[in-house]
């Protein structure tokens, strides 16, 4: 049905993620489809597109997506919102530097598609800053809840702190850093009722994006509506403060 086909120079979509499952409520497992072009000679893939074809009725719907470019689009089925439905969370890599993901949820309970989770309003929302203070110590603000947190980095070495600090431990001029968009949205369930949770990953940078402090951690939680921010941990490498 979704063979890869090229004919008098145009290119075809090949299938380039499938999952099998129920998705529209009905008991009966349905067939779940990204495609998207590409060339033998490149990884990058275009026009990705989201098809759910009804197991009952053969019928497919095609669901375009707004960000539809990238890299290893992954599908993955689970029940977020409590219905007892799965839903479809979409991963695309975005290739740029800092690792960012673009992922979509989408419900399709009565064969009806409805946008349940958007990165990009996801990072809109989230809104940090990161400040350099004096004592080795960054200011880390999340806006959305009000949260402040303090991370100490001394863990970085000592060549890493004589490039910013004085041998007094002051700052030898200020900094702002900054956080990444969303980086990794991992599907748990963490209270094990079979309705899974976000835990969604973005990283924090300090002078320029290579230069990784940590990540901030926020758990998500359908509230009938929209996800909803339930946790939020900052993680240095394997610590968390």
């Amino acid at each position: 049905m979704f063979n890869s086909m090229y004919r008098a120079g145009m290119q075809y979509p090949n299938v380039v993620a499938f999952v099998r499952g129920d998705v529209n409520g009905d008991k009966v497992i349905d067939n779940i489809y990204l495609t998207g072009t590409r060339t033998p000679t490149s990884p990058f893939v275009q026009n990705i597109t989201l098809l759910i074809q009804d197991g009952r009725t053969g019928v497919t719907t095609s669901v375009p997506l707004k960000e539809n470019a990238g890299y290893d689009p992954t599908l993955l089925l689970a029940d977020f919102t409590g219905d007892g439905v799965k839903d479809i969370q979409i991963g695309i890599a975005s290739g740029g530097s800092g690792g960012t993901m673009y992922y979509y949820i989408y419900s399709y309970i009565n064969n009806i598609p409805r946008l349940i989770f958007d990165f990009n309003l996801y990072n809109e929302l989230f809104k940090y800053e990161v400040t350099y203070k004096d004592d080795y110590k960054v200011e880390f603000i999340s806006r959305q809840n009000n949260e402040r947190y303090i991370i100490d980095l001394t863990y970085k070495g000592t060549e890493y702190l004589n490039e910013i600090y004085d041998k007094n431990g002051k700052l030898r001029e200020p900094i702002e850093g900054f956080v990444n968009p969303i980086s990794g949205l991992y599907p748990i369930d963490f209270d094990s009722n079979g309705v899974y949770e976000l835990l969604a990953y973005q990283r924090i940078a300090g002078r320029y994006n290579a230069d990784a402090i940590g990540y901030v951690q926020n758990t998500l939680k359908w509230n009938g509506t929209v996800f909803m921010l339930s946790n939020q941990n900052v993680a240095i490498f394997g610590k968390q403060v």
